[in-house]
């Protein structure tokens, strides 16, 4: 069994007036649909069936709209009273675990594939492994030769990663959140520990990741989802030229959208056909498709 742990404290200091009244798990992608809707989801549909929130700000109203359990989910709530900072708070919880975790920050919304990050926990011998990303950047890049401007490049992924605040944690690395640091957050205190000892290993995925620290993150994330729709297999998105479908590796998606698909990303078997990269496939409307890579298609 592995659980799910959602650092769901936060008081959105920089998202003010909105969260006077409310924590910042609690605000909304689109009507409705709450980032917390979203990461409790994405637990669901890896097969997780249990989750510890560590709550503190306005935790009552995330109680009321979730209760102890949401759809299939079994909710529980460590209340902290005062701040104490994520290592108090990880190191509380895991005296309620006997099994595995993965542990995520309450204020960014992905597109992680928990599924597979699962199965590489599973596959390698690291205590814990750490989801990095590759953020995009904020400006069109200018392409040169020499003095002359040869092409655009519309906010392209930059060639580093980031700490994607997903992490997944073997039982056995829970011991280490136990030592006398003088810090109070895990990514000064209890991951570089575990690091020294070489227990840390690296997932890698270039997908979305939505941030929400401020506005401008709001505003961001909130367009993202504009036209958006989350299925159990990734999403849904209607763009100009049709819709944009993303399906995670590991996933089975059943689509009702007729058209032409052609595969931006990935590969995988649709309608008892294979499909990679750069394929054009004609869909009827009854299009099953077992995603053996995270894929992206446009169906027009």
């Amino acid at each position: 069994m592995v659980y799910g742990v959602i650092f769901a404290g936060g008081y959105g200091k920089r998202l003010k007036p909105l969260t006077d009244d409310i924590p910042k798990v609690m605000l909304e992608i689109k009507r409705g649909y709450t980032i917390l809707d979203r990461q409790l989801l994405d637990f669901k549909y890896s097969g997780i069936d249990e989750v510890y929130l560590l709550v503190g700000y306005k935790w009552r109203v995330i109680r009321e709209r979730y209760g102890y359990t949401w759809e299939g989910l079994k909710l529980n709530y460590l209340v902290e009273k005062r701040p104490m900072g994520t290592l108090w708070a990880l190191r509380n919880c895991s005296m309620y675990l006997d099994d595995d975790a993965i542990v995520r920050n309450g204020d960014t919304v992905s597109d992680f594939n928990l599924k597979r990050m699962m199965r590489m926990a599973r596959d390698k011998e690291y205590g814990a492994i750490i989801a990095l990303t590759r953020m995009k950047s904020p400006y069109a890049i200018v392409e040169t030769e020499g003095e002359r401007i040869t092409g655009f490049n519309e906010k392209p992924y930059l060639n580093y990663y980031i700490n994607a605040g997903i992490y997944y944690l073997k039982k056995h690395v829970y011991k280490y959140l136990e030592a006398d640091y003088s810090g109070k957050e895990i990514e000064r205190t209890f991951f570089p520990e575990i690091v020294s000892r070489g227990l840390v290993g690296a997932y890698f995925e270039d997908v979305g990741w939505f941030p929400v620290d401020n506005f401008k993150d709001l505003e961001e994330l909130r367009k993202e989802y504009k036209n958006r729709r989350d299925r159990n297999f990734g999403y849904i998105k209607r763009v100009d030229v049709g819709y944009e479908i993303f399906i995670k590796a590991l996933f089975d998606a059943r689509l009702n959208i007729k058209g032409r698909a052609r595969i931006m990303e990935g590969r995988g078997i649709i309608n008892e056909m294979n499909y990679n990269k750069g394929d054009i496939i004609d869909v009827d409307g009854r299009s099953i498709i077992m995603a053996l890579e995270n894929t992206v298609m446009i169906i027009s």
